[in-house]
């Protein structure tokens, strides 16, 4: 199954999926990291690049019979629409869920609490986030995370999946 995550930055998307994947055996595919590497020193628009190769990566693994939890902000229907494909080229079925942080300050702590490393070079500033636009996902079952920690979020996605 590939299950796919989005949502504003700074709602615990990866807190969630490293958790989910260290818990269950889950493969991680993280488009962040994989733009970090991509962008080594040179222009930050990457475009598509990123989402496609984690798309890619995302098809092989679930060939294999692995269960793939994409990480990545998705703010477009575009982007989904890719891992669906993914999905479905690799013959699995997928579950799409938008992760929220609906208390206001704890997504603003979350936001200024987090700092630049090797696999995110560029985390957005809290005025970014608060302008970042994410189109309306109707079809993605909703995962708040104002009031839990990771584990518990990721057992809540756990149960998520079990639905499916």
């Amino acid at each position: 199954m590939l299950i796919i995550l989005g949502g504003k930055p700074g709602v615990g998307k990866t807190s969630l999926a490293r958790m989910a994947a260290r818990e269950f055996g889950w493969m991680l595919v993280r488009v962040d990291t994989i733009e970090a590497v991509l962008l080594n020193g040179r222009p930050r628009d990457l475009g598509p690049a990123g989402y496609e190769i984690g798309q890619a990566v995302a098809t092989e693994n679930l060939r294999l019979g692995r269960t793939v939890i994409a990480d990545s902000v998705n703010p477009i229907d575009h982007t989904r629409c890719g891992w669906r494909d993914a999905a479905v080229r690799a013959d699995a079925p997928f579950l799409e869920v938008l992760v929220t942080c609906s208390d206001h300050e704890e997504h603003r702590r979350r936001v200024e609490r987090r700092s630049s490393g090797p696999d995110a070079p560029f985390p957005p500033s809290w005025p970014e986030v608060q302008t970042r636009v994410v189109e309306p996902w109707p079809d993605a079952a909703p995962l708040e995370t104002s009031r839990i920690d990771p584990l518990e979020a990721a057992r809540a996605l756990a149960r998520l999946v079990a639905r499916v």
